[in-house]
């Protein structure tokens, strides 16, 4: 597995001091999330983490395909296609998180591994299952969509759970007090809020 590589701090940007990420929390009309969702009785089954407002870079663990829920690693998520586009009457919440710049760049680097190693991950069903029961199921080359959050945030110095990364489900996203509700909708129904909201 590549090892991490530093990431400069871009001239224009040394003396800002607070950064925002975003966290989506999604539930699709999938078997899965279905089943998720009449388990937990949750209005949420995926998390997603995202480093701008329009979500246009955005990561999770999920499928990779549209169809197999088998075929599951660490993509790169898009809002307007993939499974959220066959789905458009998924429903969401969208939290911003405020962090330090060196949390961010943190960040950054943490995501930058998954990217350059995309290839070697895959989705931990059986973390899913221990989470369920509060057993913590690690690996470093497994996450769930959820315990793929919190692990990236605790390596990244952002402390913001109580409680072990790999028992991180969506609920404890939903109603952590430091993440701050932006919207809450339809998923394919985001952006034109946001633009409907700066143009007011």
């Amino acid at each position: 597995m590549k090892n991490r590589k530093t990431i400069k701090y871009p001239k224009d940007n040394k003396n800002i001091d607070r950064r925002r990420i975003y966290i989506l929390l999604s539930q699709t009309n999938t078997y899965p999330a279905r089943a998720i969702h009449f388990y937990t009785k949750e209005p949420y089954a995926h998390a997603s983490i995202a480093f701008d407002e329009n979500l246009e870079e955005m990561y999770s663990f999920a499928r990779r395909g549209l169809y197999n829920p088998f075929n599951a690693g660490f993509i790169r998520e898009h809002i307007d296609s993939g499974v959220f586009a066959r789905f458009s009457s998924t429903t969401c919440c969208v939290y911003e998180l405020q962090i330090t710049n060196k949390q961010y760049y943190n960040l950054r680097q943490e995501i930058n591994v998954f990217i350059e190693n995309k290839d070697s991950y895959s989705y931990n069903y059986l973390g899913l299952l221990g989470a369920a029961f509060n057993i913590p199921i690690k690996s470093k080359q497994r996450y769930f969509c959820s315990q793929f959050v919190a692990y990236l945030l605790q390596q990244s110095e952002i402390n913001i759970f109580n409680k072990d990364y790999s028992l991180i489900k969506p609920r404890d996203i939903r109603v952590n007090p430091y993440l701050k509700p932006i919207y809450q909708g339809k998923l394919a129904e985001y952006r034109i809020y946001k633009r409907k909201f700066k143009m007011a």
